[in-house]
C-alpha cells in the first residue's frame, strides 16, 4: 500500500521531465523491438530477394493489420482490465481476464486464419497484388500465418505481463524474440536460400520462442497472475469488458488496413510494382519513428490521467507540451532524413537502381510534413488519457480516413504518381490544423472547469467558516 501511495505521490509532485523519461523509456524500447521484426524482414528480403519481393511484402501489410487489429482488440482491453482489477484487489478477476483473453485469441485466430487460408489469392489481388508480386505475397502469407497466431498470443500476454507488474521482464521477452529473428532471417534467406519464405519462417520461430517464454511466465508459481482452473471458461461480462476497451485501437488498425489497400492500388496503377515496393520502404521507416512516439505517449498517459483527475492544470500542460516536443523531435528526424538522404535509406533495403530512384522521390515528397505527425499522435493520446475516447478516435481517423482517402483519389489524377506521395503531407497539414483547434478548445474547457471547481471550493470554505 505504501508503494502504491508512493507512486501516486510521485505522479502528483515529481518533476514532469524526469517522470516522462522514466515512464516512456521502457515503452519506447518495447515499441522499437516490435518494429525491428518488420525492419529486419524488409531489409533482408530487399537485399536477398528483390524488388518484386518487397512489393509483395507491402501487399501483405493490410492482411497483417487485420490480424494486428484483432490482437489489439483483445490485448489492449485485457491489459487494461487486468490493471483495473489488480488495483481493486481482485486477483481472481484478473486471472479470469487472463484465461479468457487466451481463449478469445485462439478463437479469433482460428476464424481469420481459416478465412485467409481459403481466400488468400483473392484477398491479395483485392489488396493490390500484381502478377509479378502475387507469388511473393502468397508465399510470405502462407508461411507467416502460423506466426500470426503466436504473435497475437505473445503480444497480448506480454501486455498483461507488463500490466501485472513485470515491465522489465516483458521488455526482455521482446528482446529475446527480436534477437532470434535477427539471427534467423539472414540465415534462412542467404544461407538456406529460402527467399521470402525464409523470412516468414524466421519470424514464425522467433515469435514462437517469444510467445512460449511469455506463456511460461503465467505458469510459474511466484508470479502475480497464473493460469488457473476455471479461468478459461468464457464469461460474457469479461468478454464485453475486454472488447469495450480494445475497440478504439482496433478500429484505428482496421482503418489503417483500408487505407493501405487504397494506397497500394493507386500506387500500382500509376507506378507499378516499383512504386508499391517504395511504399513498403516508406511505411517501414516512418512506422519505426511513429512507434517511438507511441512509446512516449504510453509514458505520458499515466502522468496526464492522474493530474487531470487531480485538477493540476499546470502539470497537465507541462506533460502534454513536453511530450509534444519530444514527439515532434522524433518525427522531424523523419523529415530531415527524407529530404537530405532518401537514397541512402533506399539502399539499405535494395540495390535495384530503379527502385532506389522511385524511393528517393517518394521519401522526398511524402515526408515534407512528417514532422507534425508527432503532434498529432501525442494529441490523440492526450484525449484518450483524459477519457475523451471519441475525440481521440476522431483525430486518429482524420489523417488516415477523412483527409487522406479523398486526397489519394483526387491528387493522382492531376499529378500522377507524385500525387499519391503528395497526399501524405497535404493530409498531415490539414489534420494538424484540426488537431490544434481541438487541443486549444479542450484546454480552455479544462481551465474553465478548474476555475469553477476552485471557486466552488472557496465558497464552500467561506460557508463552513461562517
Amino acid at each position: 500500500m505504501k508503494s502504491v501511495q508512493g507512486n501516486l505521490e510521485i505522479l502528483a509532485t515529481g518533476k514532469i521531465g524526469r517522470l516522462l523519461w522514466d515512464y516512456s523509456l521502457p515503452a519506447v524500447v518495447g515499441m522499437l523491438v516490435m518494429s525491428l521484426y518488420n525492419v529486419i524482414d524488409r531489409i533482408f528480403i530487399g537485399q536477398g530477394v528483390g524488388q518484386e519481393a518487397i512489393a509483395g511484402l507491402a501487399i501483405t501489410f493490410p492482411v497483417m493489420n487485420i490480424s494486428a487489429a484483432l490482437g489489439v482488440l483483445i490485448g489492449a482491453g485485457a491489459s487494461a482490465r487486468v490493471s483495473i482489477m489488480l488495483g481493486g484487489g481482485n486477483r481472481r478477476g484478473a486471472e479470469e481476464v487472463l484465461g479468457n483473453s487466451l481463449v478469445l485469441i485462439l478463437i479469433n485466430a482460428t476464424v481469420y486464419l481459416l478465412f485467409f487460408g481459403i481466400f488468400i489469392d483473392r484477398i491479395l489481388i483485392l489488396f493490390g497484388a500484381s502478377q509479378a508480386s502475387l507469388p511473393y505475397a502468397r508465399d510470405f502469407m502462407l508461411y507467416i500465418m502460423p506466426g500470426m497466431l503466436v504473435m497475437n498470443i505473445g503480444f497480448t500476454l506480454n501486455n498483461i505481463m507488463r500490466a501485472s507488474g513485470y515491465p522489465v521482464k516483458a521488455m526482455i521477452s521482446m528482446f529475446i524474440g527480436a534477437g532470434c529473428n535477427l539471427v534467423l532471417a539472414p540465415l534462412f534467406i542467404f544461407v538456406f536460400h529460402l527467399g521470402i519464405k525464409g523470412a516468414a519462417m524466421a519470424t514464425d520461430i522467433a515469435m514462437t520462442i517469444f510467445a512460449a517464454k511469455v506463456v511460461w511466465h503465467f505458469m510459474e508459481k511466484d508470479t502475480t497472475l497464473r493460469f488457473t482452473k476455471g479461468s478459461f471458461r468464457l464469461r460474457w461480462h469479461i468478454i464485453i469488458g475486454i472488447i469495450g476497451i480494445g475497440a478504439a485501437p482496433a478500429l484505428v488498425n482496421l482503418a489503417s488496413c483500408f487505407i493501405n489497400v487504397i494506397i497500394n492500388t493507386r500506387l500500382y496503377y500509376f507506378g507499378g510494382d516499383s512504386a508499391v515496393a517504395a511504399s513498403g520502404i516508406f511505411v517501414t521507416v516512418t512506422s519505426l519513428l511513429t512507434m517511438i512516439v507511441v512509446g512516449i505517449c504510453q509514458g505520458m498517459q499515466p502522468i496526464v490521467g492522474y493530474n487531470y483527475g487531480a485538477n493540476k492544470l499546470g502539470r497537465l500542460h507541462r506533460a502534454y507540451f513536453l511530450a509534444t516536443i519530444w514527439g515532434c523531435g522524433i518525427t522531424a528526424l523523419g523529415t530531415i532524413l527524407g529530404l537530405t538522404c532518401p537514397s541512402v535509406i533506399a539502399r539499405a533495403f535494395t540495390s535495384d537502381p530503379d527502385l532506389i530512384s522511385v524511393t528517393d522521390n517518394a521519401l522526398t515528397l511524402s515526408t515534407v510534413m512528417f514532422w507534425v505527425v508527432g503532434f498529432q499522435i501525442v494529441s490523440t493520446t492526450f484525449f484518450q488519457s483524459i477519457g475523451k475516447v471519441w475525440k481521440s478516435i476522431f483525430l486518429s481517423l482524420t489523417r488516415q480516413v477523412l483527409f487522406l482517402i479523398p486526397l489519394l483519389l483526387i491528387l493522382p489524377d492531376h499529378f500522377a504518381l507524385d500525387g499519391v506521395w503528395l497526399a501524405f503531407p497535404v493530409s498531415d497539414a490539414i489534420a494538424t490544423i484540426v488537431t490544434a483547434a481541438m487541443i486549444i478548445y479542450q484546454f480552455r474547457i479544462i481551465a474553465r472547469n478548474v476555475k469553477n471547481a476552485s471557486e466552488t471550493h472557496s465558497e464552500a470554505t467561506k460557508i463552513a467558516l461562517q
